[in-house]
Formats: structure tokens, C-alpha cells, sequence
């Protein structure tokens, strides 16, 4: 008998739906303090997870729950850089 495997869960900070791990896109704090997006979903840090739409993002940011996930202020260099990573 085939063992069922469970796919993980989880939530995006911006619209906060539950979703399959891997059709999220994890954005992660580094323990060097840099903000970055991690495609593989295995970098070491602190990681919130985003639909991989720029309307999730602006909402993660308007309500400062990007920020609140990273415990880490952002700034608007590295949002630039994560829109324009997410649009690709």
C-alpha cells in the first residue's frame, strides 16, 4: 500500500490563503541581515511565503505583515528588487 504523502501547507502574508509550499514564493531574511528571495525554499533564515503576484506583495507591505514575518524593516530598494524578481 502507497503511503500518502502530506503536502505542506503554507499561509501567504499578503492575501493569507492557505496554499501548497511550493506554489509560494519564500522571501528570506538571512542571518546576515539581507533580504532576498529564496527560490529554492531551502536557504537558512527567517522566511514568509507570497503568492507570486505583485498585488499579494502590496498588501504584505501595506499592512506591514511582510515586514512583522521578517522582523525586519524593509527597504524600498529591496521591494523594488523583489517586484521586479516576482514579475519574471
Amino acid at each position: 500500500m502507497a503511503k500518502v504523502r502530506k503536502v505542506p501547507q503554507r499561509m501567504c502574508v499578503g492575501c493569507r490563503e492557505m496554499r501548497n509550499k511550493k506554489d509560494l514564493i519564500r522571501v528570506v531574511r538571512t542571518p546576515e541581515g539581507n533580504i532576498e528571495l529564496d527560490p529554492t525554499g531551502k536557504r537558512s533564515g527567517r522566511g514568509a511565503y507570497l503568492c507570486p503576484n505583485s498585488e499579494c506583495l502590496n498588501q504584505a507591505v501595506k499592512g506591514k505583515r511582510l515586514q512583522k514575518a521578517l522582523e525586519q524593516e524593509i527597504s524600498s530598494e529591496i521591494l523594488d528588487i523583489i517586484r521586479t524578481q516576482l514579475q519574471t
